[in-house]
């Protein structure tokens, strides 16, 4: 297993993307957050929680998915419920996670760094884990079938050239 230092992943993120499209990684507080440029900041911010590697792929995941006019909007302009969410909203939460974790679990695939899906709810409504899993793993499937979007494949890229693995679609969940 290769060492996963977050400098090394942020230096990644911003050799790849501060010039094509001026925004850096950057290690955050208590909760990630993404921030467009404005007059303060002259780069957009993928902000991530504590330093966290794990934390850095999933907001990671998140910019790759959002669009140009999502990325110029806070958090690209996304409700999120915190922890304690209802069932129903647990049920949207993992309908809008599914696409994003697949992505990370991707990212931790090409850098040799183990995935844990999250359900991000441990106070609210009682949560499937497995059958969550099973719906991240069916978009990680979608990808690897029919391509990554065009940021996340450059991103998948210069993780697994970095890390040097070669990364395959895991067994299905239980």
């Amino acid at each position: 297993m290769p060492e996963h230092d977050i400098a090394d992943l942020i230096r990644l993120f911003d050799d790849e993307f501060r010039a094509s499209h001026n925004t850096v990684l950057v290690r955050g507080g208590d909760e990630p957050i993404y921030l467009p440029a404005d007059e303060q900041h002259p780069q957009h911010r993928v902000i991530f929680a504590h330093g966290f590697y794990a934390s850095a792929l999933h907001e990671i995941a998140h910019w790759c998915i959002a669009g140009p006019e999502r990325r110029l909007l806070v958090d690209y302009g996304y409700w999120y419920r915190p922890d304690g969410r209802t069932e129903a909203e647990q049920a949207e939460f993992e309908r809008v996670e599914a696409r994003p974790q697949a992505l990370e679990w991707a990212f931790s695939l090409a850098a040799g760094f183990r995935f844990n899906v999250s359900a991000d709810n441990l106070s609210g409504a009682p949560v499937d884990l497995a059958a969550f899993r099973r719906r991240v793993y069916g978009e990680l499937c979608r990808y690897w079938q029919q391509g990554l979007p065009p940021r996340a494949q450059r991103f998948f890229n210069r993780l697994r050239d970095f890390y040097g693995t070669e990364p395959r679609l895991p067994e299905a969940p239980d």
